[in-house]
């Protein structure tokens, strides 16, 4: 069986050029090099490398010894890398910025057990609406959800979900007013609005189509839960993230209104500084997210 160092010693002496050289890069005697080399060459009685004074150069087994030699050592690295990342323990603290209504949304259920998986692993989440700039703050993820693509700041950006804006209101008063057949017919109808200047909702239809309405001012909040319980209140029909409101749907306290239409889509987008994203701690915080977010009910179209 080979001896794996004599192979390193090897492949160094013919990528620097002579066993000086490649003494320097690897930090041993020339002597060493020459002599590992020359008892590789004896074990395989072949001569791998013709040197003189003046030249070194690879003979023809030589050449073919060291095209399996470099990849025997790339296989080699990559396994240990591969080994060093699985046994390396998340640990640490990890400071994650979101939105209230992603932290309510994503957060509150899923990182209570990315917790519990990884002992050693402290989480900090700042729930907060402002701006918050990650490098000079000091965070390691910030989820953020938009509804335009996010600027390009230098920072990574992960997409981990997109959820469809449904319209709905509750049974008692749908049954009360009637469940508007077209979207013209919600200007009879009471909303439940994201702010009293946001008086028109713009729609859009499975085939692309979109259309501007104007529902009657109810109620107006900027915030998901608000607005759907409000909805569930019976104060009139509102434009809410389906994750917000599946349960609801569920269990019939909401039924969706013009299913064939929705308000559009909000994305989720990890953003974090690319140095960070090397720590274990934080990689596996990235990944457990992008676990839970694929695994949630996929948008209506």
């Amino acid at each position: 069986m080979l001896n794996l160092n004599d192979l390193v010693l090897f492949a160094a002496a013919v990528e620097d050029g002579g066993f000086a050289a490649a003494g320097r890069r690897l930090g041993v005697p020339k002597s060493t090099v020459s002599k590992r080399v020359a008892e590789l060459e004896a074990g395989l009685q072949a001569r791998l490398i013709h040197r003189t004074s003046r030249s070194f150069s690879l003979t023809e087994v030589g050449r073919d010894f060291y095209e399996h030699a470099r990849a025997a050592l790339i296989e080699t690295e990559a396994a240990e890398a591969s080994v060093r990342r699985r046994v390396a323990e998340p640990s640490g603290s990890v400071r994650i910025t979101a939105s209230v209504p992603t932290a309510q949304l994503y957060l509150a259920e899923h990182l209570p057990r990315l917790a519990l998986r990884h002992p050693k692993l402290q989480l900090q989440l700042d729930v907060s609406d402002r701006f918050v700039d990650l490098v000079q703050e000091g965070y390691d993820i910030a989820l953020r959800s938009h509804f335009a693509p996010l600027p390009d700041s230098g920072l990574v950006q992960r997409a981990l979900a997109v959820e469809t804006i449904v319209l709905v209101a509750a049974p008692a008063y749908l049954d009360a007013h009637g469940a508007p057949d077209a979207p013209v017919r919600l200007a009879d109808h009471d909303g439940v609005l994201t702010a009293a200047g946001a008086s028109v909702w713009t729609l859009h239809h499975r085939d692309g189509s979109r259309l501007q309405v104007a529902p009657r001012a109810r109620m107006s909040a900027n915030e998901s839960v608000a607005l759907m319980r409000a909805a569930c209140a019976g104060l009139g029909i509102a434009c809410v993230p389906e994750g917000f409101c599946r349960e609801a749907l569920s269990d019939g306290r909401l039924r969706r209104v013009l299913p064939d239409w929705n308000a559009g889509r909000v994305t989720t987008t990890l953003v974090m500084p690319h140095r960070r994203g090397l720590l274990p701690g934080v990689r596996a915080t990235v990944e457990f997210l992008a676990d839970c977010l694929r695994a949630a009910p996929a948008p209506d179209a």
